[in-house]
């Protein structure tokens, strides 16, 4: 029997994370729009807070499907069907309340609880999580606007709950600290200031939930260098000349799979089965970290959403290990079905 697939794509913040949801929420449905196992629809929710159950994507089918409040949209989804949500969503209140929405539905979803999402989101606390259990991770400290700093320099100042490095900035002179801690307040509820780790290389870790075994996924290592070296938001998302989002890291040059036979590689994906244990993953985790020059890898941060696009970095780095987006999605279901959830059994 097909199961129904409800895509959770948009916003509700702002156009930005609701292009950038549309943006891998169509590769997704895409890239699985030839298996007949499954039926897809799509649920949009707006930066007004308004939701619609469009028949696709683009801006003509946005416009033409009927606005609902919601609860309107509640009594919906409790009539529609559906067997499993892939949550799309990038924003705060995406990754964590609409999330948890469907835990009141009883619409099991793939991918991590909106607590784990919460703590992620959360730069100053997942440190802290994975810090306890023995991952080597930076010093640092949490400012408001208009503190000062007790780290000796360099340090690299973010905002602690914000994403794609905006607001990021690595600060050498004691004469940059104070713009560079405004500058992450402005982007976030305050700034996360951490020693800066020497140039070495930076790499994500990807890991997926197989069989309840953690198998992690060959390394994608990026560009990084003494002209440049912290990644910025420019490094990134950009958009075109007509307005649409696209993907810098996806520039060959930018971003590539690291070798499985790199000395690096088992040392990340020690510390990473740390990070997705400690923090409680569930399906799939991703964790950033910057390699020092003697090998050490150095925990940044906790990114654990997988679109199911091609182009996410979950899917490159499975592919990397000839594992193809619609074998991924299905390992997902099947972990889903192992924790016993009911609407998928009775799919199945």
């Amino acid at each position: 029997m097909r199961r129904t697939v409800l895509q959770l794509v948009g916003s509700a913040v702002d156009d930005f994370l609701a292009d950038l949801s549309r943006l891998y929420a169509g590769a997704c449905i895409e890239a699985l729009a030839g298996d007949d196992r499954y039926e897809m629809r799509v649920a949009y929710v707006s930066p007004d807070g308004f939701w619609r159950f469009p028949t696709g994507l683009d801006a003509d089918s946005l416009a033409a499907a009927d606005p609902m409040t919601l609860a309107e949209a509640v009594g919906h989804l409790q009539t529609a069907g559906v067997d499993v949500v892939v949550p799309q969503m990038f924003c705060l209140p995406g990754m964590t309340a609409y999330r948890a929405l469907f835990d009141v539905l009883g619409i099991p979803y793939v991918g991590n609880p909106p607590e784990v999402m919460a703590i992620a989101a959360d730069k100053a606390k997942a440190r802290a999580i994975v810090a306890a259990a023995g991952v080597a991770v930076p010093t640092g400290e949490v400012l408001a606007a208009g503190e000062s700093s007790s780290l000796p320099l360099p340090v690299v100042v973010k905002p602690v709950d914000a994403d794609n490095s905006a607001g990021v900035t690595l600060v050498r002179r004691a004469g940059e600290l104070d713009a560079a801690v405004d500058l992450a307040c402005s982007r976030g509820r305050a700034a996360l200031v951490e020693s800066y780790v020497e140039l070495g290389r930076e790499v994500r870790c990807g890991i997926v939930v197989r069989n309840g075994e953690l198998v992690c996924l060959p390394l994608e290592e990026y560009a990084v260098s003494d002209a440049k070296p912290v990644r910025l938001g420019d490094d990134k998302l950009d958009r075109t000349a007509d307005g649409d989002l696209y993907l810098v890291a996806k520039d060959p040059s930018r971003a590539w799979i690291v070798p499985e036979d790199d000395p690096v590689t088992e040392r990340v994906w020690a510390a990473a089965r740390q990070c997705h244990v400690a923090l409680g993953c569930r399906h799939y985790s991703l964790f950033d970290f910057r390699i020092d020059p003697d090998g050490t890898p150095w925990f940044l941060e906790a990114g654990p959403y997988c679109s199911y696009a091609p182009t996410s970095v979950i899917a490159v780095m499975a592919a990397a290990a000839g594992v193809d987006v619609a074998t991924l999605f299905a390992t997902a279901l099947t972990e889903l079905d192992d924790e016993g959830s009911p609407c998928l059994r009775t799919a199945r």
